[in-house]
């Protein structure tokens, strides 16, 4: 029998490994005030048309929840196949696009390593780093976007993957589908890039940026999308990918199992079917988000500024009297929350996804009263 240590102190519980500890967890958007009082929503980018009838009526006709789902949604990934033109094979799903950034870090990169995305890009690319061990490495914006040309210089030999997400989330710019193929193209071959496209259903297809094609041409490219967004999907936690048959059988190693339930899988199939709420969900933000984006950037002579988005938020700037941080107030007092976002780097900004009309018709005209007051 071996006899015991008694001259080597041990740690008097488990410890988490130190990549683990350097991690913030991610911080939701807030619907609530300081008071308890509840809040329009205006934090998380959720659809303000809600979710499509046929959705809905979908979760009744699911699979018993008694009975463990297809650990393989083979029926949504054959949808998904119909309506993108992708062999089914090449669709692997997750509980939101949110588990297939992660699992893409942890596939191919790890200690040693580096992941790389654009500074004020979404805040799970740096804990999807840290998750496996991996660096995160920002690389400089261009004015609140990609730079591409940034990006490529801050590639080394440590690089495994580089995240972009386009349109970009929090900031709302977008990269064209020239641009998207030169940053493909001037990385190495041994880098996986991962288009993280959560809103490519509010750009116009005639915009498309071409990142679900580059997934199916190349061997080093994964597309992920959501149903969180314009489907109107938040609270299924759907998401889905595509790329080469290698990484979707990597990405299938270390997926959960059976990771999306019967009604989610149900509800987002029937989705899938409803290309003309799709189209409305659209219609609506895209109109909104400009009439929205003029009224802040009449308010320029007081210092806001609307950064041009094609996502379902706009980023407005406080770079005058009145801040960020007095407007997210003012705004909770008017009964809306929205998103502020000084942990990422944003102090002088707040994220506001599109709501109704009246919704943003409101709280334009209470930014630009609570300007004029700061004056």
């Amino acid at each position: 029998m071996r006899p015991p240590v008694t001259d080597i102190a041990a740690p008097a519980a488990p410890q988490m490994k130190p990549w683990i500890e350097a991690i913030h967890a991610y911080v939701p958007g807030k619907s609530k005030a300081a008071d308890g009082r509840r809040l329009v929503k205006l934090s998380a980018n959720e659809n303000p048309l809600g979710t499509s009838p046929l959705a809905l009526a979908a979760r009744a006709e699911a699979v018993p929840p008694a009975l463990y789902p297809d650990p393989d949604s083979t029926a949504l990934r054959e949808a998904l196949g119909a309506l993108h033109g992708i062999d089914p094979a090449r669709i692997i799903c997750g509980t939101g696009s949110g588990e297939l950034l992660t699992i893409a870090a942890s596939a191919f990169a790890g200690p040693g390593d580096d992941v790389l995305y654009v500074r004020y890009g979404f805040s799970l690319y740096e804990i999807a780093a840290r998750r496996c061990g991996a660096q995160p490495v920002e690389a400089p914006d261009r004015d609140y976007g990609t730079d591409v040309d940034a990006l490529l210089a801050a590639v080394t030999e440590r690089t495994r993957v580089v995240f972009i997400a386009n349109p970009n989330n929090p900031t709302g710019t977008f990269l064209t589908r020239a641009e998207l193929a030169r940053l493909h193209a001037g990385l190495p071959s041994q880098v996986l890039l991962v288009i993280d496209q959560a809103y490519a259903e509010y750009v116009p297809p005639e915009a498309d940026d071409g990142g679900i094609a580059l997934a199916q041409a190349h061997a080093n490219v994964l597309a992920t999308r959501t149903f969180s967004k314009a489907y109107g999907l938040a609270g299924e936690r759907v998401g889905w990918g595509t790329g080469a048959p290698a990484i979707i059988a990597a990405l299938n190693r270390i997926r959960g199992p059976f990771n999306i339930g019967n009604g989610a899988q149900a509800v987002a199939l029937a989705a899938v079917a409803d290309q003309d709420f799709v189209e409305r969900t659209r219609a609506h933000n895209n109109a909104e988000r400009a009439r929205f984006a003029a009224r802040i950037e009449a308010l320029g002579n007081h210092g806001l500024r609307a950064v041009p988005s094609e996502a379902n938020f706009v980023l407005v700037l406080f770079e005058g009297a009145l801040s960020a941080s007095t407007a997210l107030d003012g705004l909770a007092q008017r009964g809306y929350a929205v998103r502020h976002l000084p942990g990422q780097g944003l102090p002088q900004a707040l994220r506001i996804t599109i709501g109704t009309a009246e919704q943003m018709a409101e709280i334009a005209a209470a930014l630009g009263e609570m300007a004029e007051a700061a004056r």
